[in-house]
Order: C-alpha cells, then structure tokens, then sequence
C-alpha cells in the first residue's frame, strides 16, 4: 500500500500499520525533506517577506506542519476536529489516548499532562460570559517535539519505504487499485491512504474533483496573535496550560475563541502558499522560554450563496498585511484602540517586548471592522479573569489565519466513495488538529489491517 504524506496522519498511519502487519509493504511518498533537513532559508534572518521556495519546509517534510511547531495534544472532542462524528466519541477518545501513549514511548516521557477540568477557573469565566472548554493537554514543545519524530523516523526508515521530494502528481484508479504518479516514478498499490496535512488543501481538492469525491467548504478562522508579559496568564497557564475560552460578542453574537496558548513562548511566522501569517510556539526546556505568554485570538467565518470560497478570504487579508507590512505586522492594543498607527517609536517605549521581528502599523487597515471589533471586546472580556489583558503594552500581532481544508465525503472508515481509498488527517477537513490527525491514521491502519486479516 501507498501512502501520500508523512505528516501526522501518515506517520501514525504507517507506525500501526507496521505494528499490526509487518509483512505489509508500504510506500510512503512525502513532497518535502526528511526532518533534519527542514529549515527555512529566511529564519533567523532579517528578511521580513517569504521568497518562495519550491517547497515550503515550515510545512512541508516528515512530520507535517506540526512537526516545528509547539508540540501540543489534546485529547478531546470539543475542539480540534470531528473525527468523533466518524467513530464515535468514546473511540474518538481511546484513538487519542494511544497516540499520547505512543508519542511518550518514543521520547515524550516526562512532558506533563494537564486538565482544563479546573472548576475554579471555569466559574470565574462563566461570571464574564467567558467558556472554558474541557481537555486533557500534553505539551511536548517544540524542542521534544522533534525528538519524538526523529525517534519515530529512526523506527519507520527500517519497516517503510519512504521517499522525499516525492510530489504526487496523479492518481490513478482501475483494476482493483491505483496507480500513483509521482516525482521519483509511478507505483501500483491496493490500497491508498492520502494524508497530505493542512498544506495539501489545494491539491487534495484538486484530486477529489478529478475523482468525482464530494468536497464541502469548510471555514476560515481571521485573528490577531496576543503577546502580553507571562504573569498576566500564569494563573491559568500554570494550572491548565492551554485555556480554550469561547464568547459570543454582545455586539455582533459572533463567537470569538483562544488558540494555540503560548506560555513563555515566542511568536513566529507561518508560510501558507507563500503567504505569511502569524503563529506561536513555546519549549519544555526552560532555558529557552521568554518573558510572555503568547496566543491567537480568532473569529470563524462561514461563507453561504454566492461566495463559498472561505481560504480565498483569508487569503486575500493576508496578503494585505503582507503588502502593507512586508510580512506580519504588529500593533500595541493602546495605539489600536486609539485609532493610531503603532510606529517604531511607540513600539519601542512597550513594556512588553515583542519576540518576533514584526512590522509596526495600523491593524485596522488590514482587518475588516467586524473582527476587529469582535477581538477588542474579547480582550475586555479575558481582562476581567486575566486583568493586565487589556493593557497599553499588549502587542497584536497579525494576521493570524487558520484554513481549513474542504471536507472531503468519507464514511466511518475514513473511506471514500472509492473502495481502497482513504482520506484522512487535516487534508480531509474531518480533523484540526495534531492528536486527531494522528489518531486518523491509526483507525485507518487498523481498517485495512482487518481487511487483509479477513
């Protein structure tokens, strides 16, 4: 068998394919590099704008998307996917808990695992309309994050055939399987698992409508990235690490959420079809944590007749930012709520130190209203159980976009209409998340295991 992709989703994929049936040949084809060779030629350096390489190595090579960022699951239906609407919640929740285990068994032992069950913490949110959703969180950081891929690469290289710089060009069904056409040759299989992450969204939509697979939009989520000094948030980070707060705005009954918190972490840059947007991500090593707590804060949109294209929207704000700033920009929430352009000066006399070399300007010129509004009332909200929230000094860093891939119709199976061919991970639309994702492939290995079984 063959499988697209080598992120999350491929990975765990083929670990319980070879767990469960190591006589299976499997083929794994991934358009980017091997982990110690992603790095992306601009990091570190003080060239703000993306210059476009071939290949995205921020997003691309084994390990995925997640691969480089802040080493976080959580195991939980709530949030970060649907894949329980597939299999069901408590399997949903036993899939994600034997992903934990095994990512702890192959360097992640020790990284603690938190509970936002914290009954203190979500009483004082629901006071302000503020709702904490419940989730078990690991936290590997980025640094353990790595160990635990090249340890699980050390493992896969011996049972796998795995070929970078692998782009898949077509997919061909017929004769009771597929043939794969690639950059490094062409290859027959039976079955096909297609995992190719958050950054495939395009060519996975491209694929299902060759096939005649039903996709549907999904939505993107518009947000800024919050910096404020760790203190502010050290009451929650310390006892939940990552705080899932939902509002509904009084203005306009928009939902506005948190994502991805960043406790003594840094802000960075994230690649998406040679956009730049903003990210985070935080270290388990102490010796490299920074003075602020960053997270995302975000507004989902949903599109109906006539436009539908949701990540076309994204997009199209993010390059506006990038014109405008050259890359990402950054804004004190003092200078935004006064409706005044933050300057190199004004960011200089911040108290909060920003960790990303951003540039200063107007946010308000880059965001559509809604959303901005959305987002300043959010943070009076976070300021009345985080107070400093709302401070001058707090930095906005933007824009922060989440696309999400068009859902792609699949059954129970994570099969497609198509028998032999599945569809997993973000590139499905179906998960959001690295536990979901990587839980995805171990319930399609486990699928195609029983199929050769019977």
């Amino acid at each position: 068998m063959i499988i697209v992709g080598a992120g999350a989703g491929g990975i765990f994929t083929a670990y319980e394919l070879t767990r469960i049936k190591p006589s299976l040949q499997v083929l794994m084809l991934e358009k980017g590099t091997s982990l110690d060779k992603r790095k992306c030629p601009i990091d570190g350096e003080s060239v703000k704008s993306c210059i476009h390489c071939k290949t995205c190595s921020v997003v691309n090579g084994f390990g995925g998307s997640g691969s480089l960022s802040d080493g976080k699951y959580n195991i939980t239906n709530n949030f970060g996917g649907e894949l329980y609407q597939y299999v069901g919640r408590e399997k949903a929740l036993e899939l994600m808990r034997y992903v934990d285990k095994v990512n702890c068994a192959f360097g992640g032992e020790g990284a603690k695992l938190y509970s936002t069950a914290n009954s203190n913490l979500k009483t004082e949110a629901l006071k302000y309309d503020l709702h904490l959703l419940d989730a078990e969180v690991r936290h590997f950081g980025t640094d353990r994050n790595i160990v635990i891929l090249s340890n699980m690469y050390d493992y896969l290289k011996e049972r796998v055939d795995i070929r970078f710089n692998a782009e898949v060009e077509d997919i061909i069904p017929g004769d009771g399987g597929f043939e794969v056409v690639s950059a490094v040759g062409n290859f027959r299989c039976d079955n096909l698992v297609l995992a190719p992450g958050r950054s495939g969204s395009r060519w996975i939509s491209g694929i299902c409508d060759r096939l005649g697979i039903k996709t549907t939009r999904n939505r993107v989520d518009i947000g800024v990235r919050v910096e404020l000094p760790a203190a502010i948030f050290a009451h929650i980070t310390d006892a939940v690490y990552e705080s899932k707060f939902v509002y509904r705005t009084k203005k306009y009954s928009d939902v506005v959420r948190t994502f991805c918190m960043n406790p003594y972490g840094e802000v960075v840059t994230e690649n998406t079809n040679g956009i730049l947007t903003v990210n985070g991500h935080s270290y388990s090593d102490p010796k490299y944590h920074t003075e602020n707590t960053n997270f995302a804060l975000l507004v989902s949109n949903r599109f109906t007749e006539p436009f539908k294209n949701s990540n076309e929207y994204g997009e199209s704000i993010a390059r506006l930012s990038n014109m405008l700033g050259g890359g990402v920009l950054v804004q004190k929430f003092g200078d935004l709520v006064k409706g005044q352009r933050t300057t190199e000066h004004r960011l200089a006399q911040s108290f909060t130190r920003p960790t990303l070399n951003a540039t200063p300007g107007d946010l308000s010129l880059v965001i559509p209203k809604r959303q901005l509004d959305d987002i300043i009332e959010m943070i009076y909200a976070l300021d009345k159980i985080a107070p400093g929230t709302a401070n001058e000094s707090t930095l906005l860093y933007g824009v922060e976009v989440k696309f999400y891939n068009s859902l792609v119709e699949v059954d129970g199976n994570l099969e497609t209409k198509i028998r032999g061919l599945y569809v997993l991970g973000d590139g499905s639309g179906v998960t959001h998340s690295l536990s979901q994702a990587s839980a995805s492939g171990v319930h399609v290995a486990r699928v195609i295991s029983g199929r050769y079984d019977a």
